[in-house]
């Protein structure tokens, strides 16, 4: 038996705090220490559920030295837990570094299942689900219309992240692209003020032209097909 610690990844909520598993709950109080991307955030989680395990930040920036430390801890026999602000880690959130570090020591990395918005958002779609390709968020600037236009190529379900500030160009630019499509726009998943708005996308764009959008927002965009509508 290794006496090598392990890296437990957790999903937690991406809004409602009373959606995570009795499992994460457990580990995330026996851990000897959770890594968290913004303990701040974290914190109201942990309250939530009498948690009162120690935290440390890892997040996109942490330094190279900060990372060999996490390693070491591992090395020595600790158990951890990682954790993103919200969601399932590594998915468009940091943690792939880290995986590859543990992968390279030979310690063991443990999945604990949860939340994540990007199956919150299909469930609910209306939008075939058997096959769908998740895209993140695209580029901001570079390489931006290169990958919209790569995006004609997929014959199935694309999902998208994005902000609320960059929402309607977004949405303009796949329009041009894609044509008008079905698309679901799903915004504030598992919050109070929950949306989920569905349309071709000439539809979507008119609905959030009117009042001001807020919160994390998932896009999902049908494949070219006549029989995919609302």
């Amino acid at each position: 038996m290794s006496d090598k610690g392990q890296l437990f990844v957790i999903g937690t909520p991406i809004g409602n705090l009373e959606d995570i598993t009795l499992r994460a709950i457990s580990v995330l109080k026996n851990v000897d220490l959770i890594l968290a991307e913004d303990t701040r955030n974290s914190r109201k989680l942990l309250n939530a559920h009498n948690i009162d395990t120690k935290m440390m930040s890892y997040h996109d920036h942490s330094s190279e030295k900060e990372i060999k430390k996490i390693v070491s801890l591992l090395l020595e026999g600790k158990q951890l837990a990682l954790i993103s602000d919200a969601g399932t880690p590594t998915i468009s959130d940091p943690g792939y570094g880290l995986i590859r570090d543990c992968i390279r020591n030979d310690i063991g990395i443990v999945p604990i299942p949860g939340v994540s918005s990007i199956t919150t958002a299909i469930s609910v779609s209306g939008l075939p689900s058997d096959s769908f390709t998740f895209v993140g968020f695209l580029p901001q600037k570079k390489g931006r219309l290169k990958k919209i236009k790569e995006l004609q190529k997929l014959d199935n379900t694309i999902i998208l992240f994005e902000n609320p500030f960059r929402l309607e160009k977004t949405l303009n630019q796949l329009l041009e692209h894609l044509g008008d499509r079905a698309v679901v726009v799903g915004r504030e998943l598992t919050k109070l003020y929950e949306e989920v708005i569905r349309g071709n996308l000439s539809d979507v764009i008119m609905h959030f032209s009117k009042s001001k959008v807020k919160g994390e927002i998932v896009i999902m965009i049908g494949k070219n097909d006549d029989r995919i509508n609302f």
